[in-house]
Order: C-alpha cells, then structure tokens, then sequence
C-alpha cells in the first residue's frame, strides 16, 4: 500500500510495482521519499481511482489526456491548420511535429502536480505564490476560455449551417446541452459525452486518404520555413498557439483529481497524456496535408474564412460526402472542446478565489459561484455568436493569444514543478533539462510572438 492514496498491489498488481518502486526510490539530494502522499480530496463513488489493478487500472486511468486531445483539436484549432495548409502548403507540417514532445512534457507535469498533491493549477498558484499572481494567471485563462468559447459555437453554428440549420437554433442547443452536462452530479458522466463528441473527429484521416497528397510535397515542405513573410509568422504562432492552450493545464490537473485518481496511477497517466499527444498532432497535421493537397497544390491557397468554404474545397475529393465529414468532425470538435474549455475556466477561476468546484456534488450555496460562472460564460459566448455576422478570423487570433500567453503559463508551470511537488516526484537528470529547455523555448517563442508580427 502506497500511504494513504489506498492504492494496492493485489495479485494483479504486477504491473504496478515498477512504478510504484520508482516513486518511492530515495531522493538524490539525500531527502527521505514521502511516504504519505494522495489525493486530498474524497474520489466520486466507484471511482475510477479506486483500488483497481493492473490492466484495469491502465485502462481505468486513461481520460482526462484523451478529453484534452480532442478538446485541442478544436473548431478554432482546425481552422488554423486549414489556414495552414491551404496558404502555405506542406511548410508547417515540421513545427506541428515539433510540438509533440513539447506538448507531452506540459501534461506530464501537469499530471503529477494533480496526481500528488491533489489540488488544482490555481489553487496551487495562490498557495505558493500568493493570490495575486492566482487572479492574474485566472484572468488569463478566462481570456483565452472565452475566447476559445466563442470559436466552439462559431463551429457549431457553421457546421450546422451545412445541413441547413439556422445558428438561431443550433447555437441555443448546442449551449443548452453543455450546461445541462455541468449538473449531472458526476464529472464522469461529463467526461463521456465529451469523448463521444470527439468520435466524429477521425474522420479528417480518410478524408486526406481520399485527397491523395504527395510524398514528394510533403518531405520538401519539411524543409521549407519562410520566416521571412508576416502571414507566415502569424500562422506559425497560430498554431503553437493552437496546441499549447492555458486551459489545456487547468482542465487537465482538475480533471485527474475529479476522477479521484491517486499516485499509484502515475504510470498510467503518463501514457495517457502520451497517446494523446499523439493523436492530437496526428489530427492537426492530417488537416494541413488535407488543405494543401485540395488547395495549395492545385493552384490554389486562397483564404478559407468558415467551415462552408472547407467543406466545398473538398467537394472534388469526397463528393457529397464533404458535407457530412467536414460538418461531424467540426460539431464533434467543437462540442468537446466547449465542454473543456468552459470547466478549465471556471475550475480556475473557482481554485484562485477558493470556491467549491466538485462535479460529483450537487449544485448547493458553496459551490453556486463556480456553477454561475460556467453558465455565465456559455450565456456570454452565445450571445456574442448570435449577434456578429463575421466571427471566422476570430478563431485563429485565439490561437494567436494562446502563444502570447506562454511565458506566463510556461514560467508558472516550472515554477509550480519545482517548488509544489516533494524532491522525489520532480523532474531529475535528462528529463529536468529537456522539459525545462521546451519550456524556455516556448516562453521565448511567446515573447517573440508580437514584434514579429508587427515587423
């Protein structure tokens, strides 16, 4: 038993022992490993933490880093990579794939910070560096959620615009049922739903099988990097923007402690980050190559300002068919990503100002902050939808303020990793560096983001 996380190695808790054995190996700098470290707050009923075992515990862990996959590949993310593909070909395949490792080191330090110390990012801001710096990192994210936000409904509402239903009607329903999922009184049944919203995303891979690009194309865009022009630049941070999002921190180590999930998962949810990180620059790069091989190669790379233009760009290589793949992947995108994006702001929000935020309760006095602050920015988000006719460049100057926020999100996360966890659960040797020197690229990235665009 690994102290009071109630995690035990029972007769198939083979797979465990390893990890298990590696958590609690002495600490270098000759301090004694904690031997009492869990979860601090009461997991739902059956959790999905509770005292599972080996491939049942694997299986059970995996969750929160697939939600945040789907929720990154989101409306506003897909349109950024289309953009990509469709005004400059094959050339930011390369930095899409660069992101991978970046991206998994993000969430696995977001996963152990949830993991062992069972608090989320703002509560652990405001416990170590002071309330202030909790506001101000809170504010930042309710900038980028909302933002976020705004571009789920624009999906929505142009995705269904393709089977010919008015965002009149599509935006209320599409708010009604998200709000809906935040008083079902359990955070799993939130969490299916949001991963069945995402099965409709997939569907982008056979759509670039039928689009037929070629190799040749791709490798020599590999190795084309026209730093020299603006739009270039901007699509550039439009995408780190588009993969590395505040909120993808903020939802994550939430949702790892509502799953009440304890150490002893650790090694589960390292893979689930992983895979998810996998799958979400698989969708990314499947969208560039997808443009580039209906556009940009064909004379093209024109300026796709909403879902409509894509879904036509594609008539020649799915037929009538575009319209179901192009409208299905985008709502199923949007939607789960509406669903992360709003609970990352206000479990933020909530951690920073020291609200009640448990999913698995009922909505009582204590926690009606948190719940109107969700409901709130749904109202807000709508609201705006259904009032402006031209929303489109909105979603990738979204991805654009994500990449302008990382030296702050980047630097507190760091922070947080060094100062938050006990000596033995923080990074050591080759890990600390790598994931420190990505960090610091991406902070430095964040803080070059403006000049060159104005430039």
């Amino acid at each position: 038993m690994l102290g009071t996380s109630g995690c035990q190695a029972g007769p198939s808790g083979a797979l465990w022992h390893g990890a298990v054995s590696w958590l609690k190996a002495p600490v270098r700098s000759g301090g004694a490993a904690p031997t009492d470290v869990g979860v601090l707050v009461a997991p739902e009923a059956g959790s999905w933490g509770s005292s599972r075992t080996g491939l049942f515990g694997v299986l059970a862990a995996f969750g929160p880093g697939l939600v945040v996959m789907l929720a990154d590949t989101d409306a506003g993310s897909l349109l950024t990579a289309a953009q990509s593909g469709s005004r400059w070909g094959d050339a930011l395949v390369l930095p899409e794939l660069a992101l991978i490792p970046v991206r998994y080191l993000l969430q696995e330090m977001t996963v152990r910070l949830g993991l062992v110390t069972g608090r989320g990012h703002g509560e652990l801001i405001r416990e170590h560096f002071g309330a202030r710096w909790a506001v101000c990192c809170s504010i930042t994210l309710l900038a980028s959620a909302l933002g976020a936000l705004l571009t789920e409904f624009v999906g929505v509402a142009a995705a269904a615009a393709l089977f010919g239903v008015l965002r009149l009607l599509s935006v209320p329903v599409a708010a009604a049922v998200l709000i809906s999922l935040a008083f079902t009184g359990r955070y799993r049944r939130v969490e299916r739903v949001a991963l069945a919203f995402g099965l409709a995303e997939p569907l982008f891979v056979p759509a670039l099988v039928l689009a037929r690009p070629h190799l040749s194309a791709i490798v020599s865009g590999l190795h084309t990097a026209p730093l020299g022009q603006r739009s270039y630049r901007y699509l550039l941070a439009a995408n780190v923007g588009a993969v590395i999002m505040p909120w993808m921190i903020f939802y994550q180590q939430g949702a790892v402690i509502q799953r009440g999930l304890r150490v002893c998962s650790l090694r589960a949810e390292r893979l689930d980050p992983a895979l998810g990180t996998i799958a979400t620059q698989v969708v990314m790069v499947t969208v560039v190559l997808l443009a580039a091989a209906s556009l940009w190669h064909r004379g093209g790379g024109p300026s796709l300002s909403g879902v409509t233009q894509r879904a036509a760009a594609l008539h020649p290589e799915l037929g009538p068919g575009s319209r179901f793949v192009i409208g299905a992947a985008v709502i199923g995108a949007a939607m789960v990503a509406a669903v992360v994006v709003s609970l990352a702001g206000s479990w933020g929000l909530a951690e920073a100002l020291g609200w009640r935020r448990n999913l698995n309760d009922r909505p009582e006095r204590g926690s009606a902050p948190f719940y109107a602050t969700y409901v709130a920015a749904h109202l807000l988000g709508a609201g705006i939808v259904l009032s402006c006719t031209n929303l489109a460049q909105l979603a990738v100057g979204v991805e654009v303020m994500n990449a302008v926020l990382l030296p702050v999100v980047l630097g507190i996360l760091l922070a947080l990793e060094a100062r938050a966890l006990p000596a033995a659960y923080r990074m050591h040797g080759a890990h600390r560096i790598v994931a420190t020197c990505c960090c610091v690229a991406g902070m430095l990235f964040g803080l070059a983001v403006v000049p060159a665009l104005v430039l």
